[in-house]
């Protein structure tokens, strides 16, 4: 089996980060193999938005926690988001956001760092208060927030897999 075959099914979502910080040119190296996902055309409709800044980071946890009806942190103590939007004006940005989303998750995992893929960045990017995050940062457009990407060393272990259901796969021969 190849090395990246290995990867896609050793990786796990992982619930539980150290604090340590994380090395900028390991997020450089997980950030730019999300901008090598697919795209529908190659039109590249997602953007990455990189939180290593805590302050920052702990008011995108209290939105999510908000959005969530939770007052725990839905970002599991991650030093590290990133938050992938795309534009709605292209037919196939929740693809292209997601297959980017996949990209960091694998490249996370392939740095020996752990990632979690966390839901409700549609709902914050939808509140005043995401949209004028996206001014401050001078992003003007029709962008929805496809997901977060959390990551971070891990706190212990990796969780073993699931079985795969047996309804999965369908061959038509």
């Amino acid at each position: 089996m190849s090395e990246v075959f290995d990867k896609i099914l050793s990786r796990r979502s992982i619930r539980k980060f150290k604090s340590d910080p994380v090395p900028e040119d390991l997020i450089d190296k997980i950030i730019k193999a999300g901008t090598f996902a697919a795209t529908g055309l190659g039109l590249q409709s997602p953007i990455i938005i990189a939180i290593t800044n805590k302050e920052v980071r702990d008011r995108f946890s209290r939105w999510n926690a908000e959005i969530l009806g939770t007052n725990t942190d839905p970002f599991y103590g991650a030093p590290v988001v990133l938050i992938v939007l795309a534009d709605r004006d292209r037919t196939t940005y929740v693809y292209d956001g997601s297959l980017v989303m996949g990209n960091l998750m694998l490249a996370a995992h392939d740095l020996g760092l752990g990632s979690c893929w966390i839901h409700r960045a549609k709902e914050e990017f939808e509140r005043p208060e995401g949209k004028e995050f996206l001014r401050s940062l001078g992003i003007r457009g029709n962008y929805e927030g496809i997901g977060h990407c959390v990551l971070g060393y891990i706190d212990g272990s990796a969780p073993d897999p699931k079985p795969r259901k047996d309804s999965y796969v369908y061959y038509v021969k």
